[in-house]
């Protein structure tokens, strides 16, 4: 196992993006990441909605990884706005 710059090359670099779940009309959750853009999924429950976006997360970077892209940090800014109607 290699190691550089002490840290070992078979250790993984941990990732955190914000997930944003919806609830679908038709029951279930549609869950997306801002960050990446076209990164989506769904599931049944929430649990499952986050967890297939994790699986999807990692073949995002992945597939970004193989073709020697860039992975973007989080750079997003979540506040409410209230409006009269």
């Amino acid at each position: 196992m290699a190691v550089t710059s002490g840290v070992r090359s078979s250790e993984m670099q941990q990732y955190r993006y914000t997930v944003i779940l919806e609830r679908e009309e038709d029951g279930g959750f549609h869950a997306f990441v801002p960050a990446l853009r076209g990164c989506h999924t769904q599931g049944e429950t929430e649990e499952e909605a986050l967890a297939n976006a994790q699986e999807a997360i990692s073949l995002y970077i992945a597939s970004l990884k193989a073709h020697g892209e860039p992975v973007p940090a989080e750079d997003l800014l979540i506040r409410p706005v209230e409006v009269g109607a």
